[in-house]
């Protein structure tokens, strides 16, 4: 029998940078999509046969905003994986989403492509929040993604919410929760606010800008733990609640210590015994894959008892723990 392996496709475009955000992604550059993704197809292609024997299992685009970057790209690098990969046919296929990007026609799109699970960043119920963040939607607009997911028969959605953010109150966040079940989602990621240092959110805060501390945290993950609980999301990892059989298989396979290999600029792999990752520089990248140039930004072998070490510390992030391996 194959072994398993996940596959993470980093999309780097953005409407607009959200204030809180450093991962790497770039807005105001989609001038640069049909180059990135010829360079996305051919990194692909140069690494699908050191995955001989190696079945795929989940594939998960990240972002930046995968929706923004367009159905008729995404749909073509789905080609492409199955193409070029040992694909299992149930394979678990996420798209990160934001409900400005998407309709139901290029969910529809999506599904066809073999897309099974979205992923939307909601954040907040509440517009003062998302706008506080400069997230470029509206809760409305959330409301309308999920509803157009359904209508184009996609079974497996998750939502995304975070807790501390600038002017939220306890009953805000209540409420930003009950909102997020009302819409039934089958799995939801609630995170808390960090501080990112370089973000535009950190500017604020040493300006003076105040946030909810570590202890109105603490009391929000809290109640969120035992609401999702009541309501049928039990907890399966620190941040991440889900209906019985929506767990997140590709999200575990990190936790779980399980190889998985990334494409796209900052994309980190876990693969043969080595981690690695790519410059987080999106035209270094595109001319590395493309012109022959290195696109490796660290590579390392990992011993075993480091090994052993991020297994302990990775599996007691999650609800199974280390019994049961």
């Amino acid at each position: 029998m194959a072994e398993k392996l996940g596959l993470y496709v980093h999309i780097p475009f953005c409407r607009s940078k959200c204030d809180y955000c450093d991962f790497y992604s770039l807005a105001g550059k989609e001038g640069r999509m049909d180059d990135y993704q010829k360079a996305l197809l051919a990194h692909m292609k140069e690494t699908a046969p050191l995955t001989r024997g190696w079945q795929v299992d989940t594939v998960y685009f990240g972002g930046g905003t995968p929706s923004f970057y367009g159905e008729k790209r995404l749909r073509e690098v789905l080609k492409t994986v199955a193409k070029r990969f040992d694909l299992a046919k149930d394979a678990e296929i996420t798209v990160e989403c934001n409900p400005d990007s998407v309709d139901k026609k290029v969910f529809q799109a999506l599904r066809r492509a073999g897309v099974n699970r979205i992923s939307l960043g909601v954040q907040s119920a509440h517009d003062c929040e998302l706008n506080c963040l400069h997230r470029p939607h509206t809760f409305q607009q959330a409301q309308r993604a999920v509803a157009a997911a359904r209508e184009a028969k996609i079974k497996n959605i998750s939502l995304d919410l975070i807790y501390g953010l600038p002017g939220q109150t306890m009953d805000s966040w209540k409420a930003t929760v009950e909102h997020a079940l009302s819409l039934i989602p089958q799995h939801l990621s609630c995170y808390g606010l960090k501080v990112e240092e370089g973000t535009r959110l950190a500017a604020r805060v040493a300006a003076g800008e105040q946030l909810p501390d570590d202890d109105a945290q603490a009391d929000r993950y809290l109640w969120t733990v035992g609401r999702l609980a009541r309501a049928g999301y039990p907890q399966y990892e620190i941040s991440n609640f889900a209906k019985p059989g929506f767990e997140s298989r590709h999200n575990l396979r990190y936790w779980f210590t399980r190889p998985y290999i990334g494409f796209g600029p900052g994309a980190h792999s876990d693969f043969g015994g080595r981690r690695y990752s790519f410059v987080r520089d999106l035209d270094a990248y595109i001319d590395g894959v493309l012109h022959g140039g290195n696109v490796i930004d660290s590579s390392e072998l990992i011993p075993q008892r480091e090994r052993c070490g991020e297994y302990l510390m990775l599996r007691l992030r999650t609800a199974q723990g280390i019994d049961g391996v």
